[in-house]
């Protein structure tokens, strides 16, 4: 008699969970919200979008002259997403392919006034607003916010070494008598320098400027920030 009453309890408990539950997961495929539970939900909700993007630190100020002849500092990008590089405009090798890729991240973001791009010599004895303003048009540059900047060289090379951390250098054993980093630094709206992680949880700081997956990355990871 009291094994009867337990199955009666039981089947009485499992009744009422199935009037409370079965509506509630119709509800949720009809809405296609399956995976979703409410733990999901709230941690979904807190925090930005951009969360999984690491902080390095402030990018470092700079002020230079344009191919349009206009002095450019990093407040023109305040409030922006920018992607910066170094480069030569006579560079032989992996330059060619870097403005291309650039190329590539410019039309995928032509019209948002909240991307820009900078492209800063480091051959700038050479490389004059005029040089600059001609590569700009071979390129096919569109956007006016991608600005090709010329300086002092010390400056320009104490912003990539001592700035930056993208290594730049003249040595005259090398095709174009110039060296430098073929990574691609990204930052955010307020200035910082952001990054994903690896395979190992580690900051990746740069994005390799010249590989395809380097290039989908920043993409990716500009669209992120673009959306915080």
């Amino acid at each position: 008699m009291l094994k009867n009453k337990s199955y009666i309890g039981i089947s009485f408990i499992i009744l009422i969970f199935g009037i409370y539950a079965i509506p509630k997961i119709v509800n949720r495929i009809q809405n296609g919200n399956v995976v979703k539970g409410d733990r999901l939900d709230s941690v979904s909700n807190n925090g930005t979008i951009s969360d999984k993007l690491v902080v390095i630190g402030p990018a470092p100020k700079f002020e230079l002259i344009d191919q349009n002849k206009e002095t450019i500092t990093n407040k023109d990008y305040s409030n922006k997403v920018y992607v910066l590089e170094f480069f030569f405009a006579t560079c032989p090798s992996i330059c060619p392919k870097m403005n291309k890729n650039l190329i590539e991240v410019q039309n995928q973001f032509f019209g948002n006034p909240n991307f820009g791009i900078v492209s800063i010599t480091i051959d700038p004895e050479h490389d004059t607003a005029e040089v600059l303003k001609a590569h700009a048009e071979l390129l096919g540059v569109k956007s006016s916010n991608w600005h090709f900047l010329t300086g002092d060289k010390k400056y320009i090379y104490d912003l990539a070494n001592k700035g930056f951390n993208l290594y730049a250098g003249e040595n005259s054993k090398v095709n174009g008598g110039f060296e430098h980093s073929g990574f691609f630094a990204l930052i955010d709206k307020k200035g910082n320098i952001r990054c994903r992680k690896d395979e190992y949880g580690n900051p990746i700081l740069y994005y390799e400027g010249i590989e395809k997956e380097g290039v989908q990355a920043i993409k990716e990871d500009i669209a992120i920030l673009l959306r915080e």
